[in-house]
Formats: C-alpha cells, sequence, structure tokens
C-alpha cells in the first residue's frame, strides 16, 4: 500500500487526476472473488503469462482475496464492489470506470455508488492490506519493464 499512497501522493500534488478502467483495481480478475487457488485459466488467457498468476503465487495471494471476500460478506456487497468502493473513498479525483463487456458486471460496479464505509472500517482495510504483501509481478517480464509494481 505504501506504493500506491506514494503515487495517490504525488498526483495530488501536482493536481492530477486518475481514472481506472475497473478491470486494472480489480486485480485482473483477483479481487473478484473469482480466482481461487485452483483456478485454471484457458489456454489463450494472457493470465498464463503473468507472474502473479502462478499456482504458487496465486495460493500465496489468497490472503488478499479471502480478506476481500470476508468483508464483501460482512456489508453483504459483491468482492468486486468492496475494492471499487475502496478506491472511490481514497481521493475525490480518483474514478473508477467500469470496463465490462458483461451487463452483469456493468451493473454490479455501477452499484459500488451506493457502498458506504465508516471510518473504522477503512482504517481496518488500510491495515490488513498494510499487512499483506502480494507475491508475483503483475506483467510478464517484457510488460513489466514498462510498468511500476
Amino acid at each position: 500500500m505504501a506504493h500506491i499512497t506514494l503515487q495517490i501522493g504525488v498526483l495530488e500534488e501536482l493536481g492530477i487526476g486518475l481514472v481506472l478502467v475497473t478491470f486494472s483495481p480489480l486485480g485482473k480478475g483477483y479481487l473478484t472473488g473469482g480466482i481461487t487457488k485452483d483456478t485454471k485459466f484457458t489456454k489463450h488467457d494472457f493470465r498464463n503469462s503473468v507472474p502473479r498468476f502462478t499456482k504458487e503465487n496465486i495460493e500465496a495471494n489468497m490472503a488478499l482475496v479471502d480478506f476481500i471476500k470476508g468483508l464483501a460478506i460482512e456489508k453483504n456487497i459483491t468482492p468486486s464492489q468492496v475494492a471499487i468502493a475502496w478506491l472511490l473513498y481514497q481521493k475525490p479525483w480518483i474514478v473508477p470506470i467500469p470496463g465490462s463487456r458483461s451487463l452483469r458486471h456493468l451493473e454490479d460496479n455501477l452499484a459500488t455508488t451506493n457502498v458506504s464505509f465508516t471510518q473504522e472500517e477503512l482504517k481496518r482495510i488500510d491495515e490488513v492490506l498494510d499487512s499483506i504483501h502480494i507475491q508475483g509481478d503483475r506483467y510478464n517480464a517484457n510488460n513489466q519493464a514498462n510498468v511500476g509494481n
């Protein structure tokens, strides 16, 4: 989270807004709750080339997925809504936008505007996120060289 906080601080300092297609904030599927330690991707799924999606890294990163799923159950919302709503609470100039080919996912994303967090919940989320170390690069070596971690 320190890496994200630093980037948000720089954007804030420079007066730059941030627009994110929800595919990225949803961790390429991690934060939807749809990926499990037994997930196998189809032959042509790009995640087969992403280090974060090796069997070992998926298992190592389940602490984050389990936390998001648990919070979603507590709040009676979807894991995707937890992730997007958390982003909305970070700064008023951070705008996640739905990037979906599915009407069901679009409706789920839009319903996030009805989600609220208390200050205590946000503090708890940040504490848990700070304690979780995500394993595996976001992209394969070729693509990772072009982005920050």
